[in-house]
């Protein structure tokens, strides 16, 4: 690995090209190694320590409320005060960013932008650094894009979307730069570059540096990233509170610690998310090992499920006590051209969101902009102010561990495990080549989509569960349908694309991962290893 545009010593990181190499200039890159320096160390603690946590689940024990932050969860104490371009985020939407997508989403009818360098993201290192360029000019209102195939011309409208970033979670390297010889968190790239190259921008504007962060489980890493951001602000000499950030509950050991992360990043919280479908997936890797915990087909997993709708309403609840914000999850269908399919679409997606509402969110998220009419309905024009903070939930019974665990009823079907397989293998075939927002049967997919496919099927072959065929998924069942519904997906895409997608790569690496002895905990490490 070569150093270029670079006079950082230790600093290691492929060449700079084009806009990127002006903006990630010397004080850019001497604020990452001061950051990665400070903080890497005390990182690689917190993640031996959820290691050691899982461990404990693993052995039998299941997830509960710690008795040792009793009194934090007790305790008569609030958050620093939301600013006001915080406080309305009725509708937001999502997706990667793509020069051509940020400009899309950023004009689209809803509140706010999360622009993703996580799960919709695949992390080439050209990705990764023309995110930022597109950000950079996205902030300034200085962004266009002509699509080179169509010759349209994209560009950004009068009072676009908020914008808030969301940067990788706290497992994921950044493979293509090293400090000091050993490889840099994603998560921190992700931030420093987007702090450095936006924040005297956003403050001139009266705003702030927004962000979301996934993944988190315990309030110490909580406390990891409200260090990183406290450093950040005196660094660069600017009030406390300047960065806010939208933690997403989207693990299972994260419900259980709530109220305790909204203390550790009391300063910098915004919101909590209810990130649904990485919390389906986490449900399953968590309880990998407690055979009366294993999921029904994912298509039923909905936020019908009595342990769904449990957590979806103890968020809001813990939110609306301490004055954050209660977000709501994600409506990841695409509209239909067909009338009538769509009207089906439309109905679907107004009921899971008017449900949302009802439990008190204060907003919530789709992945497509021909659904933000929609949407609005229930969550602009049914909502009498900007929010639902006042919604405190204060009649309700507790919600105990036992709700938040429940096992789900529901089927788990041939058809069930066959799609699992057609679209974990379309999607981890697009991200390997470099997309990571994929449209798959109607639904716009993420990485979420694909973990809980491929772990479904591992928990099923690892406690002998019975399909609804009588077949009994073993590695070898698994197999004869990988390998038919492989033939199945080379049909529908076609050759070309078979081809250019890597798609014999991606076959093979859901092979390993859904046959490996232990879980593998997420699909986008080894992936990770097949990108450039």
């Amino acid at each position: 690995m070569t150093t270029t545009n670079s006079f950082i010593d230790g600093l290691q990181m492929p060449p700079l090209s084009g806009k990127a190499a002006s903006l990630i200039d010397t004080n850019a890159q001497q604020f990452l190694v001061q950051l990665v320096r400070k903080f890497r160390p005390q990182l690689q603690q917190v993640l031996a320590h959820r290691q050691q946590r899982q461990a404990v689940i693993d052995g039998g024990q299941l997830p509960d409320f710690d008795a040792n932050t009793a009194a934090i969860r007790e305790g008569d104490w609030r958050i620093a005060e939301l600013p006001k371009d915080l406080t309305k985020r009725r509708l937001e939407i999502t997706g990667p960013v793509d020069r051509k997508m940020v400009i899309n989403a950023l004009n689209a009818n809803v509140d706010c932008y999360m622009a993703d360098f996580e799960d919709s993201q695949s992390p080439t290192w050209d990705g990764v650094l023309q995110g930022q360029v597109n950000l950079y000019d996205a902030n300034r209102q200085d962004i266009d894009y002509r699509d080179p195939t169509s010759g349209k011309h994209y560009q950004l409208a009068d009072n676009p979307a908020l914008l808030i970033a969301r940067v990788r979670g706290l497992h994921l390297p950044e493979k293509h730069v090293m400090v000091d010889n050993e490889v840099i968190p994603g998560g921190l790239f992700d931030f420093a570059l987007y702090f450095y190259l936006n924040y005297q921008t956003r403050t001139s504007q009266g705003s702030g540096v927004y962000y979301y962060v996934p993944k988190l489980e315990h309030a110490e890493e909580a406390q990891w990233w409200a260090d990183v951001f406290s450093f950040t602000e005196d660094y660069f000499k600017q009030p406390r509170s300047t960065i806010r950030a939208t933690i997403l509950i989207e693990t299972l050991p994260a419900v259980f610690q709530m109220d305790e992360i909204l203390y550790a990043m009391r300063e910098h919280i915004a919101a909590l998310n209810c990130g649904r479908w990485d919390y389906i997936f986490s449900y399953i890797k968590t309880l990998k090992n407690h055979p009366d915990r294993v999921l029904p087909d994912r298509q039923v997993v909905t936020m019908n499920q009595p342990f769904l709708n449990a957590y979806s309403r103890l968020l809001v609840k813990t939110c609306h006590r301490r004055g954050a914000l209660a977000m709501g999850g994600m409506a990841a269908f695409i509209p239909s051209k067909d009338a009538t399919e769509n009207a089906a679409i439309l109905a679907k997606v107004k009921a899971d969101k008017e449900l949302e509402r009802s439990n008190g969110h204060d907003g919530t998220w789709i992945a497509h902009p021909g659904l933000a009419d929609t949407v609005r309905e229930v969550f602009v024009d049914g909502l009498e102010g900007v929010n639902q903070l006042a919604v405190l939930r204060e009649q309700d019974a507790p919600i105990t561990a036992a709700e938040l665990l429940a096992p789900s009823p529901g089927e788990r079907t041939e058809a069930g495990m066959r799609t699992n397989i057609r679209v974990a293998l379309q999607y981890i075939a697009a991200w390997i080549s470099g997309k990571g927002c994929v449209p798959i049967y109607g639904l716009m997919e993420d990485a979420a989509t694909a973990e809980i496919s491929r772990t479904s099927i591992w928990q099923w072959i690892k406690h002998g569960k019975t399909l609804d065929n009588g077949a009994v998924v073993t590695t070898a069942l698994f197999q004869q349908y990988l390998t038919e519904e492989a033939q199945v997906v080379r049909q529908e895409v076609g050759e070309e694309r078979w081809q250019q997608e890597h798609f014999e790569r991606a076959t093979a690496l859901l092979e390993e991962i859904t046959t490996a002895p232990e879980l593998v905990e997420f699909l986008t490490l080894p992936g990770y290893q097949l990108i450039d």
